[in-house]
């Protein structure tokens, strides 16, 4: 790849857009060299100056062709999951040896002694970071720079080790992440990771471009990253377990609450088939969108033919985008009135279309795009983006034409996309799982409080958007002990937490089972079913469930089912 190109990567001049490659030689000649990077047999990215990121480009190309913006799912466990039993039995302590951990998110502090062997060597297998340029990019990828484990244990040795690799995490979550799946043990902190004898693949994924971040209303303050670089992410990590033929956990701690939340998603679907196959684990978070009042459930009233939203948007926001997703083969169409009383009469919703709404009283402009058959779901798709949105009371009215029952599902931004004073008021906590986690195939984790029993308040809650039975698992992730960048330790909650414990509970399993050769053809899809059948349950509580999904994860519980024949 030229350099022409590797610019167009990184340039806010260049939009980036998602495509179906499959291989087809016609996309290949459809764009020039500099223009398209194939990620793998199913997916391309392509680059086209961002004058062409209209206010219609979703009508243009669909909203599947504008990569989503992935944010953080989060900013005594031990005992509970059942791995002290497991480490206690003779010749059987599980730590995950020979497995790897691979992580995309926000990069590592690979000084943090945590992540060393006794030696001082580091037990990082490799860090690419998207966001440093210079020729030392992966192979199979277009940009960033690769560090090895060589390079990673020179600047070890090195009393400046950032001259030599300076790559940082600037963040804390990806080294919190890591950490908790994978750190050593440290008994005077009282600290320890889940699987301390794995080793670490660690993507650091770049920030997303700010034309990106303008277009759907994301502060620019706010740590967002864009869908081709997690795919990309994703994609080196599987090429590198693939090259050293080792079992791979693949720990997802970034999500997003865009898209249709029913796993059909393109990298939703992507991540459910690399997730069939054996040797990988593919675990996503839920989030912790379970409380915040973004995501409203409608149904359309048969006697009179509409429902009503009522949104409060707060004093200090400047923008954001909200997602309405009807079910088919029903069709949809809105009227709208603002805080102050002006009304935009009925908006009969056609084809693929774009139109920019505004206000004689206000300032506000609302651009909407509608997708009668949206082409990952299926589903009818209204797409709002409000620009300088006045504060106070809007209402819209949503009206049905189809087959009774009728419904549909809104959802607003995640996370600090959004400011807490803008929120539904009639808003329903089932269906906040973030959009990765509804994948069919992989384990979807939840987080729970170990010290009381009780589901962590602000968890997403199932099921998806299609009624398919998520989270599958819950983990502790409420006061989990966790690194920070200065070397110390401190408690952290949600549901990142969660499924970093569990990865590191994967790996466990991934060493039994492969490693060790009791299991060697283990996939995700097995894994679950050794999870689940594991798990643990109150007596007074009917599972699945949609905050709970089947229970607590137990790896002990599982090998004592096993050796019982179970």
């Amino acid at each position: 790849m030229n350099r022409n190109s590797i610019e167009k990567i990184y340039s806010n001049d260049y939009a980036d857009f998602l495509i179906n490659y499959y291989g087809d030689p016609a996309i290949l000649e459809r764009y020039k060299d500099d223009q398209i990077t194939i990620i793998n047999y199913f997916l391309a990215a392509i680059y086209l100056p961002t004058s062409e990121m209209s206010s219609n480009i979703v009508s243009v190309l669909g909203y599947s062709a504008i990569p989503s913006l992935f944010g953080l799912c989060s900013m005594s466990s031990i005992e509970a999951s059942g791995i002290s039993q497991i480490r206690n039995i003779p010749n059987f302590s599980l730590t995950g040896k020979g497995v790897l951990i691979g992580i995309v998110d926000t990069g590592i502090d690979y000084t943090n002694p945590i992540f060393q062997y006794a030696d001082k060597t580091t037990r990082i297998v490799s860090i690419w970071d998207q966001e440093i340029i210079s020729d030392e990019v992966p192979e199979g990828m277009y940009y960033g720079t690769e560090y090895t484990r060589d390079q990673i244990n020179e600047a070890l040795k090195n009393e400046n080790p950032f001259l030599v690799v300076p790559s940082h995490d600037e963040i804390g979550h990806g080294t919190m992440v890591a950490g908790i799946a994978a750190g050593n043990n440290v008994p005077e902190s009282g600290f320890t990771g889940v699987a301390p004898d794995a080793e670490l693949v660690i993507v650091k994924l770049k920030p997303a471009k700010t034309y990106l971040k303008n277009f759907f209303q994301i502060p620019k303050d706010a740590h967002a990253y864009q869908e081709n670089d997690f795919i990309n992410g994703i994609q080196y990590i599987l090429n590198y377990a693939a090259k050293v033929n080792k079992p791979i956990v693949i720990c997802n701690a970034v999500d997003t609450s865009q898209y249709a939340h029913d796993g059909r998603g393109t990298t939703s679907m992507w991540l459910s088939f690399i997730a069939s196959s054996p040797g990988i684990a593919v675990l996503n978070c839920v989030g912790n969108e379970g409380n915040n009042k973004r995501h409203y459930f409608g149904v359309i009233n048969e006697a009179v033919g509409k429902d009503t939203i009522e949104l409060n948007v707060g004093p200090n926001e400047n923008g954001f985008a909200m997602e309405l997703w009807g079910a088919s083969p029903n069709v949809y169409s809105l009227d709208i009135t603002s805080p102050s009383g002006e009304y935009v009469p009925r908006i009969y919703t056609r084809l693929n279309e774009t139109r920019e709404i505004t206000f004689i009283f206000e300032q506000t402009i609302i651009y909407l795009d509608s997708q009668a058959i949206e082409s990952q779901s299926g589903d009818q798709l209204i797409f709002m983006r409000f620009i300088k949105p006045t504060p106070g009371l809007w209402k819209f009215n949503i009206y049905g034409k189809g087959l009774f029952p009728m419904n549909y599902n809104v959802w607003l931004p995640m996370n600090n996309w959004i400011t807490a004073d803008t929120f539904f008021l009639r808003s329903d906590p089932n269906i906040t799982l973030l959009s990765l986690s509804c994948a069919r195939n992989p384990i979807t984790v939840t987080a729970y409080n170990v010290d009381d029993e009780s589901h962590y308040l602000n968890a997403g809650r199932g099921y998806t958007r299609i009624d398919v039975i998520k989270p599958d698992i819950s983990a502790p992730g409420v006061n989990i002990l966790s690194p920070t960048l200065n070397n110390t330790f401190v408690p952290v909650t949600g549901s990142s937490a969660a499924v970093a414990h569990t990865a590191g509970i994967a790996a466990m399993m991934f060493e039994w089972g492969i490693v060790k050769g009791n299991y060697p053809k283990m996939s995700t899809q097995d894994m679950k079913i050794f999870m689940i059948r594991g798990a643990r349950r109150k007596p007074d509580i009917k599972y699945p469930n949609r905050e709970w999904g089947y229970g607590v994860v137990d790896i002990y519980n599982v090998f004592k089912m096993l050796r019982r024949g179970v």
